[in-house]
């Protein structure tokens, strides 16, 4: 597959992740991001944390990569890592309570960030 799309698909499906807490408080990411991005803007100390940035920024440096001629593989690597972290971790925490909303929330994400690498990879 060509890079420009995986990384596309990695930026849509990054944005599908569910997140439910608290009994019936629920959010998708993109909703979540929105809300991120508004606070950004009027009140950015609020918004400073690992967990908030990281994958923020691995959004914006894969978002780069769709407008390079050719994407950067670093770029590529970094922004899966941002992202990979949160992800991951909602993966493990919809194991851990065996919330099948999240785990087929970020199952998405983490099978095309395993194309992605695997088709980075080949690209030698």
């Amino acid at each position: 597959m060509k890079p420009k799309i995986l990384n596309a698909l990695l930026i849509v499906t990054s944005l599908l992740g569910y997140l439910e807490w608290s009994g019936d408080s629920h959010t998708f990411l993109f909703q979540a991001e929105a809300e991120i991005l508004h606070k950004l803007f009027t009140n950015p100390s609020s918004v400073v944390h690992p967990f908030i940035l990281l994958p923020l920024i691995g959004q914006i440096l894969l978002l780069i990569t769709l407008f390079q001629k050719s994407p950067s593989k670093i770029l590529t690597y970094v922004s899966i890592a941002g992202l990979g972290l949160l992800l991951g971790f909602m993966f493990i925490i919809g194991l851990i309570s065996l919330n099948y909303k999240i785990i087929i929330s970020t199952i998405s994400f983490l099978v095309v960030a395993v194309l992605t690498i695997i088709n980075l990879r080949k690209l030698k």
